[in-house]
């Protein structure tokens, strides 16, 4: 049985970087060539970056890209690598933008792969099944490929996929067994969510015995906006064998030897199958030469627990966020409370400390401990610590205003948002707001005041969930010989916005251990009423939630990005009406 040393390249890409994108593509497949492998994979729209949203509908954008390729195709073989076969992502169009006037049926812009060799390219494949739900609108981009491309290389017959064909049923697998491939290329660009590491071993298990081929799975890391990609690529034998597999949210070169069955008949030619589709058939003459030596074993990596996955999430999330759109640092309000403990402590982790700015901003009714436990984080973690009195300027609103109750709280909230946005023009930096999901479903924040900012760090981090991360990531440094970075005080205390005196969470919230499941039963099940009830929830406070909820939607609609962790995130995934009469009460 022939054997080919595969290289997965799990890499970071940016969108719209054509020119980075390709220089990536060049200098990890060196480095691949330099491990001696005969075939090499990059993510799912690599060239471009993933997703590219409406940039689909810029002819200039998919021409740039299509002249993209064939430079890369060209430069790889000045590069001395024209030999080694290369799988990249690009985006194509055989046909106008499907939203033009000139729109023609079956043909449109396309999610696409090459196979690039020898200065050209010599196979393509467009994507069969496109995702339409959650954080996909690829219905909306692109036009469905009905062509299975295999090609032949190494004596080993090898069919092309990207990405949503691995995660339905039939189609592109249905038809690889059927045209007796001996291995499955999937390329994908499958954005991170808390436990997607578990869903995705199984289905590649099951696409391989549906296919009846081994398949290699190369997935995108990094962040993009508020999609973070964990990378956890792998390679599956044809039995469901997992024979190795890469780390998460860090790039990675792995490099593996697959023992795979030789291809039988001839190598060229096309034949229809089922499912619609058809298969199209190449053949690369050469390819680099077997290895001698050791065997090359990628090593299986196993996943982390939960808490530390998220972490890593939100802290590459972050920094992609601000190392791609070229903030120098970051700024952010220091309440000594939990969620800007831990938002604080993710920024440092994600770019340092000599790059984040911490602002105390008191008021009267501000607590020694708010004050003493910011100033401690700000210790612990090293960054750049502020204090900005902010009961001058409130007087002085009320000098000229007559404001009472809720007016004033949310007054206090507003001047500290107006104090970091005045630090951002000043400085430069990028404002982090603060606020937990739990807090964006029922409204519990101020509008223009501690809603402020251009990125949140937790926005898609349940309230409970902010607490096990904190206590993870002391543990974590204590586990490391390293200094905790989050006060103990402030996971501990009862949390509150101090907007009034003696004021806490729970005058207005449920306790967020009652609260937080009927949210994500709401949120990111989709239960009605009657549904959470029957799950054991007390009636008047699910009613209480939902209207909260409910009232609450223009809020979320103004609230910044931030890194999507959950099956359901604010903006990407749950889109809602503003305007909207219905009430799970009736």
């Amino acid at each position: 049985m022939p054997t080919l040393r595969l290289a997965l390249c799990q890499v970071n890409s940016t969108v719209g970087d054509l020119a980075g994108n390709a220089g990536l593509v060049r200098s990890w497949t060196r480095r691949a060539a330099d491990a001696g492998t005969q075939l090499v994979l990059f993510p799912e729209l690599m060239l471009t970056g993933y997703p590219v949203e409406d940039l689909v509908f810029r002819r200039s954008f998919v021409a740039a890209s299509r002249a993209a390729l064939h430079r890369l195709a060209a430069d790889l073989a000045a590069d001395g690598l024209g030999d080694l076969p290369v799988m990249v992502g690009y985006l194509d169009a055989d046909g106008p933008p499907q939203v033009s006037s000139d729109a023609e049926p079956g043909r449109g812009a396309r999610n696409a792969a090459a196979l690039l060799h020898r200065g050209e390219v010599v196979a393509t494949y467009f994507k069969h099944h496109l995702p339409n739900y959650g954080v996909f609108d690829e219905d909306r981009y692109f036009v469905p490929g009905d062509t299975l491309t295999v090609v032949r290389v190494g004596g080993v017959d090898v069919a092309l996929t990207i990405c949503e064909d691995l995660w339905q049923a039939g189609g592109p697998f249905a038809v690889a067994r059927e045209a007796c491939v001996g291995l499955v290329l999937s390329i994908n660009s499958s954005p991170y969510e808390l436990n997607k590491d578990d869903v995705r071993l199984p289905l590649v298990r099951r696409r391989a015995a549906e296919a009846g081929a081994a398949i290699a799975y190369v997935n995108m890391v990094g962040g993009q906006d508020e999609l973070v990609y964990d990378g956890d690529s792998m390679i599956v034998a044809a039995d469901g064998t997992l024979l190795t597999r890469a780390p998460q949210f860090v790039e990675h070169l792995l490099v593996h030897d697959l023992e795979l069955p030789a291809a039988a008949g001839a190598p060229g030619g096309t034949g229809a199958l089922s499912d619609g589709m058809r298969v199209v058939r190449h053949e690369i003459a050469a390819i680099p030469a077997a290895p001698t030596g050791p065997v090359a074993d990628g090593g299986i990596i196993e996943p982390v627990a939960d808490e530390a996955e998220v972490w890593h999430a939100l802290v590459l999330g972050l920094r992609d966020y601000i190392d791609k759109n070229r903030f120098p640092s970051v700024v952010l309000g220091l309440s000594g409370g939990i969620d800007s403990a831990v938002a604080a402590a993710i920024a440092v982790d994600a770019v340092g400390p000599d790059r984040v700015v911490g602002v105390s901003m008191p008021s009267q009714h501000s607590s020694e401990h708010s004050r003493t436990d910011a100033e401690d984080l700000a210790k612990r973690t090293g960054l750049d610590y502020r204090v900005e009195p902010i009961q001058p300027m409130v007087d002085t609103f009320l000098a000229n205003m007559s404001l009472s109750g809720v007016a004033v709280e949310n007054l206090q909230a507003r001047v500290r948002g107006v104090i970091l946005m005045a630090l951002s023009n000043q400085e430069g930096h990028l404002v982090l707001t603060t606020g937990n999901k739990s807090e964006l479903a029922v409204g519990y924040s101020t509008l223009y005041g501690d809603s402020v900012g251009g990125y949140n760090p937790v926005k898609d981090v349940w309230k409970t969930l902010v607490w096990r991360l904190a206590k993870w990531r002391n543990s974590d440094a204590v586990r490391r010989g390293q200094t905790p970075p989050i006060p103990e005080n402030s996971i501990g205390k009862p949390p509150s916005a101090e907007l009034s005196p003696g004021q806490l969470d729970s005058d207005t919230l449920p306790d967020y251990d009652v609260l937080d499941p009927i949210l994500i039963g709401y949120v990111d099940g989709d239960l009605g009423r009657d549904g959470l009830v029957e799950s054991g929830h007390d009636p008047a406070v699910v009613d209480r939630v939902l209207r909260m909820v409910d009232t609450a939607e223009y809020k979320r609609r103004q609230s910044a990005p931030g890194t999507k962790i959950s099956m359901k995130a604010f903006g990407r995934d749950r889109r809602l009406p503003i305007t909207n009469r219905w009430r799970e009460d009736g």
